[in-house]
């Protein structure tokens, strides 16, 4: 199969509300944008409105009938996560798909969000954390699935358990691997709760392989002024069709994730070609550090101690 035709078919979503974070652009756009296609009703929280309304025009000029909106949401703070909360719930319409895609990654010094927490954990974990457990009736209403994005980045380093917000010594990938990996054993974890308790949500886990996504770009919002070397050998590798995907493939395990039929409950699915880097998607074993019930338990207690929700489950 030539790069090329590397596609899947996603199912009729007529009817369906799906909530996709960071779909201003990149991977997170790819996704909103099959989910509209495939008539689902896309809400698109996002931080910078500019950019907003700019995938929105990207959304309607590929499907000109595409039902997609804007919300305000920033990651980075507990205030914002609750505030569209209250907005969804006002709106009192159930959720069917909820994809966590948002990410930040490795900014070049420690920053820490508005709440003090380090900024890749408190934005690319405990967001999302705090972003279901404000939508969880919602979700529950629509049996929804929720697909968490991880990283190839989760199969490496661990949880720094006795300096979370890495305040001592602060790095940049170690600190982005214990955000995704804490975010993995999160959506494994809501997973077992959820069938435990009845909930009718279900959660699985995906990744994108490698690609040439923004993530590693220059970017003012994280002081990176420049380009990462990753990113530029990511891109020109990609361009060849060397070993890396494409921003077009690496949407594709999500949305396999979040919409098949055939997509598992508690799975997690990735690129299946040479190391997981690119190529279709495909289901794989959880990461090493992803197997271990007790640490998501551990992951759930202290993300809910950390932005101060009510327990559940």
């Amino acid at each position: 199969m030539s790069r090329g035709t590397i596609d899947i078919t996603v199912p009729d979503l007529s009817g369906k509300r799906a909530v996709v974070t960071g779909a201003s652009d990149g991977i997170g756009l790819g996704i909103a944008a099959r989910l509209a296609a495939a008539g689902a009703e896309v809400l698109m929280p996002v931080r910078n409105a500019g950019k907003g309304e700019a995938a929105l025009a990207e959304i309607r000029r590929r499907t000109p009938a595409a039902d997609v909106s804007l919300r305000a949401l920033d990651l980075s703070s507990l205030a914002s996560v609750a505030a569209l909360g209250r907005t969804l719930l006002e709106e009192d319409r159930p959720i069917h798909i909820l994809v966590n895609n948002a990410g930040v990654m490795t900014p070049p010094e420690r920053q820490t969000t508005e709440d003090g927490f380090e900024l890749q954990f408190g934005t690319n974990h405990l967001g999302h954390f705090a972003l279901v457990a404000h939508l969880l009736p919602l979700l529950r209403a629509g049996h929804a699935r929720v697909t968490s994005q991880i990283s190839v980045a989760a199969n490496r380093n661990a949880i720094n358990w006795d300096d979370l917000n890495w305040e001592r010594s602060y790095q940049g990938m170690r600190a982005y691997s214990q955000s995704k990996i804490a975010l993995g054993l999160f959506g494994l974890e809501l997973d077992r709760r959820s069938e435990a308790g009845g909930w009718g949500i279900t959660s699985n886990l995906s990744h994108p392989g490698i690609a040439p996504t923004s993530l590693l770009a220059a970017r003012s919002e994280i002081s990176r002024d420049r380009d990462t070397l990753g990113v530029r050998v990511i891109r020109a590798l990609s361009a060849r069709g060397v070993l890396v995907g494409t921003v077009g493939t690496a949407q594709l395990p999500a949305l396999h994730a979040a919409t098949s039929p055939d997509a598992e409950r508690g799975g997690f699915y990735g690129p299946r070609g040479p190391g997981h880097m690119g190529g279709p998607p495909g289901e794989q074993k959880p990461y090493s550090r992803l197997r271990s019930t007790e640490e998501a338990r551990r992951v759930w207690r202290v993300s809910e101690e950390l932005i101060g929700a009510p327990r559940r489950g």
